[in-house]
């Protein structure tokens, strides 16, 4: 059992035990079926997908939920802060290496994969192929055998760099909300959220009209060989971490305006801006490898 120090705060709080963690693996279960399923040619799949998302959510809103009151019930210690900083600072590094990876990957496909089928060693196999990037040139597409239909590849201008404005501009004002939240400026601070979360989005509508431009305009499509599945592979993956990031702001903007946390008690916040600024820094790399190199 917990032992108490001060008032009704637990010296470290332990939960009793929960059903969420049991029934989250059950929803994921169907969730992970019904995909498998779905995709190899099985209609009932696409309900088991449905029903396993909507089971998997209801459990993650009464986990939270329980969160929350455990919280503003005076139940968390500094000890417990500290072990929710160190697990979003974990969390935060494996978002990291999963980035990485796909940097990675787009890194050897251009300087080594690439190359390497433009090299002597293959040119009597594939004597119409060009080892250029990104394949812009006639006979260039890295398919001689016109496996992959001719396609225009993404320019930085404008969709990407007024993203990239939008995103820089949410992590001005989400930065101006928690040093308003610090000085206890409740009004302002959910003001700047509000911004905050409006240009998240905006974000995705952006790239929702980027992609449509690629699909319709350019014909770049995630079969668009290396460089398209590069391409939407690292944009498509940002794009669903910032609808994650614009979610917890959601949140965490909603609690807010019900008088949840305090100038000196707000690791929520702090945790769901953690996110939000790496989502920041993951986009400008990305921004310049992915759309100017």
């Amino acid at each position: 059992m917990s032992s108490t120090t001060q008032g009704a705060t637990p010296y470290y709080f332990v939960p009793n035990p929960s059903r969420h963690p049991a029934m989250a693996a059950l929803g994921l279960f169907f969730v992970i079926l019904g995909a498998s399923q779905w995709i190899n040619g099985h209609d009932w799949g696409k309900y088991s997908l449905a029903f396993g998302l909507l089971w998997w959510l209801g459990v993650l809103y009464q986990w939270f939920r329980d969160a929350v009151h455990e919280s503003e019930g005076g139940l968390y210690s500094h000890r417990i802060e500290n072990s929710y900083r160190w697990s979003m600072s974990w969390f935060i590094f494996s978002e990291v290496m999963f980035f990485g990876a796909f940097f990675t990957a787009l890194w050897w496909a251009r300087a080594h994969s690439v190359p390497a089928l433009g090299s002597l060693d293959n040119a009597l196999l594939w004597p119409d192929f060009k080892a250029v990037w990104p394949s812009l040139a006639a006979g260039a597409t890295a398919s001689p055998a016109n496996i992959v239909e001719p396609f225009t590849t993404m320019t930085p201008f404008w969709l990407p760099t007024i993203n990239t404005a939008l995103l820089l501009s949410s992590g001005v004002t989400l930065t101006i909300a928690h040093h308003a939240l610090r000085e206890n400026h409740r009004g302002k601070t959910i003001a700047f959220m509000w911004m905050t979360v409006v240009l998240g989005v905006i974000f995705l509508c952006v790239q929702g009209y980027e992609y449509f431009h690629s699909y319709n305009d350019l014909n770049l499509k995630l079969s668009s060989g290396v460089y398209g599945s590069t391409f939407f592979m690292l944009t498509g993956f940002h794009g669903f971490h910032v609808f994650v990031g614009m979610l917890m702001l959601l949140f965490i903007t909603l609690r807010l305006m019900k008088g949840h946390f305090t100038a000196e008690h707000h690791f929520g916040f702090e945790g769901a801006a953690w996110y939000w600024h790496f989502v920041d820094v993951v986009w400008l790399g990305l921004y310049v490898l992915v759309y100017w190199l």
